[in-house]
């Protein structure tokens, strides 16, 4: 005679249920926030940086440079914020994916 699975009392069930709501809610939250942050950190970047590259460059005006149509220090500018930018949106991916994993366990 086969064993049937016995049925889990229903408080056992709401409890199970409840967690997994409370943790798929954290998870929310913490991906909604990382977001938020990640944003302000990247709109702050793109900010920040071009000021930056000024000020370590002071004899080269990098501005005149490309409305001269200098297309090596364009490229340069833009590469270096670039690439600045995208590490700073994988640090900030790498943090919301670590938030929501500890939300999620």
């Amino acid at each position: 005679m086969p064993l049937l699975p016995l049925p889990l009392p229903q408080p056992v069930l709401a409890g199970a249920f409840l967690r997994v709501m409370t943790d798929l809610g954290y998870a929310i939250v913490y991906a909604v926030v990382g977001g938020i942050v990640g944003i302000a950190l990247v709109l702050l970047a793109s900010w920040f940086l071009p000021a930056l590259i000024n000020r370590l460059t002071p004899n080269l005006d990098e501005e005149k440079e490309i409305a001269r149509g200098n297309d090596a220090v364009a490229q340069y500018f833009g590469r270096v914020v670039a690439a600045a930018i995208l590490g700073v949106s994988i640090v900030v991916a790498a943090a919301v994916v670590a938030g929501v994993l500890a939300a999620l366990y």
